[in-house]
């Protein structure tokens, strides 16, 4: 039982955690930045950049799809203000007809394209393959000691153990102006805080989270991992770091139950198939997200 919890169950466990944290954490500054919709954006509009990797290499390679998402990322953020000047229109319109279009023509390109022979499709750019990220070459917890059984861990896990390492250290060395500037921009600019490039640093930390996410869990572990735990997270506390931390403790709460409840959830219920572990996931976060609507704390004001 344990060999196979091991190479069956605990490779995609602890890819959704590391997801869930590495795009909570960013998500509480975008959340008191009014700004949670980039991380939606960002899950919708790194596909198309995903599939004209794909269309350019011919295969499902990690590092050009990284690329080409990360470029359609950045890409995005600038037709965001873009359209925001010109059009003169607020920003939540302006995301939502750059992220809606972009997102938009990357299933088009996907259906257009010949995606026969790999991995890539509809379903599987908004479910991720979370349940196929197994560890055959495990046999026991003693595996974890094998350099061997080691050297052919899913590649999805050591990528978002390295992103999210990142993520983590990025917000602790900018702590103090993250904080400040979320805060009190005005204030932030007096005392020197670069607040411009601090907030372009912010998305781009995010977008990166999304990107290596969304090969793993797809868009809408990504959609509810970045607005969720946050959000949740700050109906339960005033303070920033006590937020940041439980932000953290729901997103793996979600990641874990949602996971336990997507393959065995049905089987108690009688049901002969297990359910979408993404879906279940970003249903968890949300139920999580309701329960502290209903029964956390009310707030007075905001400290950080």
């Amino acid at each position: 039982m344990g060999s196979e919890f091991v190479a069956l169950s605990l490779p995609p466990i602890l890819i959704g955690c590391l997801a869930a944290v590495a795009c909570a954490l960013p998500g509480n500054f975008l959340l008191l930045r009014r700004q949670a919709l980039i991380g939606d954006a960002i899950s919708h509009v790194v596909l198309p950049g995903i599939v004209v990797a794909f269309l350019l290499t011919g295969m499902v390679s990690t590092w050009p799809m990284m690329l080409g998402a990360a470029g359609a990322a950045l890409v995005a953020v600038a037709l965001i203000q873009i359209v925001q000047r010109v059009g003169r229109i607020e920003p939540g319109a302006a995301m939502g007809v750059v992220f809606t279009t972009m997102f938009a023509g990357g299933v088009l390109l996907l259906e257009q394209s010949d995606t026969s022979n790999v991995h890539l499709d509809v379903q599987h750019a908004l479910y991720g393959n979370l349940e196929s990220l197994i560890w055959l070459d495990a046999t026991g917890w003693h595996s974890l000691l094998d350099p061997e059984a080691l050297a052919w861990l899913p590649p999805e896990l050591t990528r978002m153990a390295v992103v999210a390492a990142l993520v983590a250290l990025f917000i602790a060395a900018l702590w103090r102006p993250l904080a400040i500037s979320t805060f009190d921009e005005g204030f932030a600019r007096t005392i020197g805080i670069p607040v411009t490039l601090l907030g372009l640093a912010l998305v781009v930390v995010s977008a990166m989270a999304a990107v290596a996410a969304f090969d793993a869990v797809g868009s809408i572990i990504v959609i509810a991992m970045f607005i969720c735990p946050p959000a949740a997270a700050r109906l339960m506390t005033d303070r920033l770091a006590t937020q940041v931390w439980i932000s953290a403790g729901l997103a793996l709460v979600s990641a874990v139950l949602g996971y336990v409840l997507a393959g065995y959830g049905p089987l108690w219920l009688g049901a002969d198939d297990a359910v979408s572990a993404a879906g279940m996931i970003a249903t968890v976060s949300g139920l999580i997200l309701g329960g502290a609507a209903l029964f956390g704390p009310k707030r007075r004001g905001q400290s950080g």
